[in-house]
């Protein structure tokens, strides 16, 4: 545990990931009375085995057959129906959990609070430590300018093991590198190995036309929640008035007087958002909308628990 949390990668929390912010929300987790992660879904992808054997689950009763276990006897039936009857158990996979994080340069991007990479950073920390209360275990799939993958972990040392690959990861050079969210989803379907859910946090701006089919194709194996990263500009016209904006090293200052101005930059901006977020209405995906600013808290509790698939 000290080795991630010393980690020489550990940011400010504003342009830059904070390991150790990630891992003290694993406290705020705790505190959620409801419990939000249902390990038993009955959607696809689901962990419940029809496997009979030695589980904890009841089933259900049947007559009994030679060689049956005399030990898993149901007495109460057998008595009132006058014939032996043996109860049946369902073995309870352990679940998994899939976050599909965007790390493209457009993610490295915010104006209030914090860049829309560390906003998702605290997302996808939040959904490791709910599955790690549900049971499940965590993994993870970079895709855009970061090509990495963490194999599902079960556990308080999977969920670190979670948090200080995302903090690697923030801190690794970003080239000018897209990858269409289609190739992304693509290579995930090929990682899966029986995830019984996918996250996808992402800023929308990689969404393709082809993303839809990939989307079609994962949702047959396992839930699948969208939550979409984006900066107060991208997701609401901005008062009137200059704005600095600085890129590479380089600042400029907007000019956002006219209403038609504003309009116009905010669609622009917003773009991204907009083509995932109609693409997950129209497949019916459960998803959810947060700015920079925003507490991810409870837009996560809807995507791993059993609220609503509205934004």
């Amino acid at each position: 545990m000290s080795a991630v949390l010393a980690t020489p990668t550990d940011g400010d929390g504003r342009t830059r990931v904070a390991v150790t912010e990630l891992i003290a929300l694993r406290a705020r987790v705790a505190r959620v009375s409801w419990p939000p992660v249902q390990s038993r879904a009955s959607s696809a992808g689901q962990q419940h085995s029809r496997l009979y054997g030695r589980g904890m689950d009841y089933a259900e009763s049947r007559a009994y057959q030679p060689g049956d276990d005399v030990r898993r006897l149901d007495w109460r039936l057998t008595a009132r129906s006058g014939k032996l009857h043996t109860k049946l158990f369902q073995e309870e996979r352990e679940g998994r959990v899939l976050v599909l994080l965007d790390t493209h340069a457009s993610m490295r991007f915010g104006t209030r609070a914090r860049f829309k990479s560390v906003q998702a950073a605290r997302a996808a920390a939040l959904v490791a430590w709910f599955a790690v209360r549900a049971g499940e275990r965590i993994g993870a799939m970079a895709f855009g300018a970061c090509d990495r993958v963490l194999k599902p972990r079960g556990g308080v040392r999977g969920a670190l093991a979670f948090c200080g690959a995302l903090g690697e990861w923030d801190a690794l050079e970003n080239p000018a590198q897209f990858e269409p969210l289609s190739d992304a989803l693509a290579r995930a379907g090929r990682l899966l190995h029986g995830a019984s859910r996918v996250i996808l946090i992402s800023d929308g701006f990689s969404c393709d036309e082809a993303a839809r089919k990939r989307l079609l194709d994962l949702r047959h194996h396992a839930s699948v929640g969208v939550l979409m990263v984006g900066d107060p500009l991208e997701l609401a016209s901005a008062p009137a008035g200059r704005y600095p904006l600085e890129h590479d090293g380089v600042r400029r200052e907007v000019a956002l007087e006219a209403d038609r101005q504003r309009e116009t930059f905010q669609r622009a901006l917003g773009a991204g958002q907009q083509r995932l977020g109609d693409l997950a209405r129209a497949l019916g995906l459960r998803r959810r909308t947060i700015d920079t600013t925003a507490d991810p808290m409870d837009a996560v509790t809807a995507l791993m628990g059993q609220g609503g698939g509205v934004t």
